[in-house]
């Protein structure tokens, strides 16, 4: 007999349109995006699910797709004792999140002064505002080079951010803006690896400089992005006030930014 239990309505339903396991910590999922949903490339939005007292549960996720996609991607880590993820990691095509439509977020071009050279530093899932704004053309448009800075434990998390960069320069919508403007610097941090060690580790000891053949971050020029633990953000703001960048915000644009909201 078919099981006729009615399902409990989400408030703010969206539906799951793909889900892709990247490993068994890392899966990314797709959802619909609701007509009336405005946002900058960049920002996070609150998702979730019905908790087991039956009240919503739910977490910030920065979308991963960028403001003119038809729908939305995110991004996420799996815990298995995680009150939301531990559920989240299981969501198949067809089912439903909850999505609240009232994006916002401090990783917005809006929030930095013009410059040249623009850096994103992200460990694990925090790469997700950055895959959003690598698709997004006036991040182009702004710098003339930017370069995605991202570090993980082990190669096999490095995939997500990985085949997305590969594709963009051939990508029909995208491709021309991003020409060879964009590079890509990912470091592992215990499996063996052609680039190893922390974000900023290779930042003061000048490795990620020399690698890439470019001149160390200075406020004239270069302008930054961070999304990671709370622990490699308070780092990393250090060292780059140490190269004399300031933290900028929506209100009052300056040269680097920090997502504060995300912890991975």
């Amino acid at each position: 007999m078919a099981d006729t239990a009615k399902k409990p309505t989400l408030p703010d339903a969206q539906t799951v349109t793909q889900v892709k396991h990247w490993t068994d910590r890392l899966f990314s999922f797709r959802v619909t995006r609701p007509r009336s949903l405005r946002f900058r490339s960049g920002e996070f939005v609150m998702i979730g699910l019905l908790g087991d007292n039956g009240k919503p549960l739910l977490r910030a996720y920065s979308i991963a797709s960028p403001a003119w996609d038809e729908e939305l991607e995110f991004y996420s880590i799996k815990v298995q004792d995680g009150p939301l993820t531990s559920k989240l990691q299981h969501i198949k095509v067809g089912d439903e999140i909850i999505l609240r439509p009232k994006p916002v977020g401090t990783l917005v071009h809006d929030a930095l002064l013009p410059g040249k050279r623009l850096w994103f530093f992200a460990t694990g899932t925090g790469i997700a505002p950055f895959a959003s704004l690598m698709r997004e053309p006036e991040t182009y448009e702004n710098y003339d080079e930017v370069i995605m800075c991202h570090t993980c434990r082990e190669v096999a998390d490095l995939e997500y951010g990985r085949q997305l960069i590969e594709s963009l320069p051939d990508d029909p919508l995208i491709g021309e803006f991003i020409g060879n403007k964009l590079r890509y610097y990912p470091t592992t941090t215990r499996e063996e690896s052609p680039n190893m060690g922390r974000i900023t580790t290779n930042l003061l000891n000048g490795k990620i400089f020399n690698d890439l053949g470019v001149p160390q971050i200075c406020k004239e020029n270069d302008r930054a992005m961070v999304c990671g633990s709370i622990g490699l953000n308070t780092d990393l703001k250090e060292i780059l006030e140490g190269f004399g960048l300031t933290e900028g915000a929506n209100s009052q644009p300056a040269e680097y930014v920090v997502e504060k909201a995300f912890v991975d």
